[in-house]
């Protein structure tokens, strides 16, 4: 049964370019050769009225969703809150293609960098969400026990100019080759937008309740209220809320692990280099050591993360609220690593959390469910979502319409492993 009740569409409005000059990507090193709009066959080649349900707004399902519309189906996006409203919105936007390889991420990660690169060229993603290759750095910063605010000092010969904090032994651990950002709301929201003016992808805000499954395969979506969306396919794509479906729970659990994050605005935004630092950091209280993270952005912002743990997951995305203890600990953090990002030189413009979903063995869950045909899950990249969507998407676009994917090899990451550890 189709409920025809008219369809809400979220405003996925962008703005039209950003505010500063960003440094496009010239590189020939291409590990995967994927296909963007100059290849229409990988994209045009399928069955254009199959009816397809992506469930989940963030990256995931966002590119999911993308790649199955540009395929030719006839795509629905269900989300509960808003487009990229948890860790798709609040995540750092850190790519990276070789800092997967020797596990089962690696394909993926490589896959998916590269297509992130194709799509920046395809969407001016510099202009668009903030795309740019950046230098890492590993970094150690000591505070000190002396004083209540760090001493600010110039520079070492390795250290970026603005890192003027009690930072040492810079170590490069990234080139413009092999990392780059992006901003993760603003590439969701552009993937959606395009979906939506360019391949009719239809978004419609509800709560999913249930997939219902006839005969082993899944037919219809049921959404809180009782609306009902028939489908040929359905994904889902739920993140740290996957493990509140029953269909999915039954097989593997997906925890929610509460990253914190602040976002900060410099005074002087124009001082602040394109370097990302992966800190080793020594509070002065205590013996053990943090690994937070510093992205500047081409916005003129600054991300730090960092204070994870797992814990529960709301049911609302919007009712995250960020510990102030770990908030207080970034702000400590941002003022240790630059005098440009002390609290009297820098705003404050956002302190938050969200959930990243993780799985039991820290392997993605990509592929068709056990027992269910059509009815596709996409879930549990943790901290490598944003990295890892494209790729993820595209692969599931393929298999929903293709039965296989061609683009990369998902078979490490199917459902069905957690079905056959059960037997065991």
């Amino acid at each position: 049964m189709l409920v025809t009740s008219a369809t809400k569409l979220i405003s996925v409005g962008l703005p039209s370019c950003l505010t500063r000059d960003f440094r496009r990507l010239k590189s020939s090193s291409t590990l995967f050769l994927i296909h963007c709009s100059s290849s229409p066959s990988f994209f045009m080649d399928s069955q254009q009225s199959k009816k397809v349900v992506v469930c989940g707004g963030g990256v995931i399902g966002v590119c999911t969703a993308y790649f199955l519309s540009k395929k030719g189906a006839t795509v629905t996006l269900i989300e509960k809150s808003s487009i990229a409203c948890a860790a798709s919105g609040k995540a750092g936007g850190f790519l990276a293609l070789d800092w997967c390889d020797g596990g089962a991420l690696s394909s993926l990660a490589r896959a998916s960098f590269n297509l992130h690169r194709l799509l920046s060229d395809e969407f001016d993603g510099p202009q668009s969400y903030g795309y740019r290759p950046l230098t890492t750095l590993n970094l150690s910063v000591t505070e000190s026990s002396s004083s209540s605010s760090p001493s600010y000092r110039s520079p070492g010969p390795k250290l970026p100019s603005w890192v003027d904090g009690p930072a040492k032994s810079p170590r490069t651990i990234g080139t413009t080759e092999t990392t780059a950002q992006v901003h993760p709301q603003l590439f969701t929201k552009t993937l959606l937008k395009k979906a939506v003016e360019d391949y009719g992808l239809e978004v419609v805000i509800g709560k999913l309740e249930e997939v219902e499954v006839a005969e082993g395969r899944a037919r219809v979506v049921i959404l809180e209220g009782g609306r009902m969306i028939e489908a040929d396919a359905v994904v889902l794509a739920l993140g740290p809320w996957t493990s509140k479906l029953s269909l999915l729970s039954s097989i593997f659990r997906v925890s929610g692990l509460k990253a914190h994050s602040i976002v900060l605005e410099p005074k002087d935004p124009d001082a602040i280099t394109p370097h990302a630092l992966f800190l080793s950091y020594y509070p002065a209280q205590s013996g053990k050591p943090m690994d937070p993270e510093v992205y500047p952005r081409p916005t003129g912002e600054v991300y730090i993360c960092g204070m994870s743990a797992e814990g529960e997951v709301a049911d609302d995305p919007e009712e995250i609220l960020p510990v102030p203890e770990s908030i207080r600990v970034l702000k400590r953090v941002a003022s240790n690593v630059s005098s440009n990002l002390k609290e009297e030189e820098a705003t404050v413009k956002a302190e938050q959390a969200c959930f990243l979903p993780c799985t039991d063995d820290g392997v993605p869950v990509i592929g068709e469910i056990p027992g269910v045909k059509g009815c596709f899950v996409a879930t549990g990249h943790g901290c490598w979502g944003i990295l890892n969507g494209p790729a993820t998407g595209a692969a599931v676009a393929e298999l929903v319409l293709d039965a296989h994917s061609s683009i990369v090899d998902i078979t490490p990451f199917s459902p069905s492993r957690f079905a056959l550890i059960r037997k065991l």
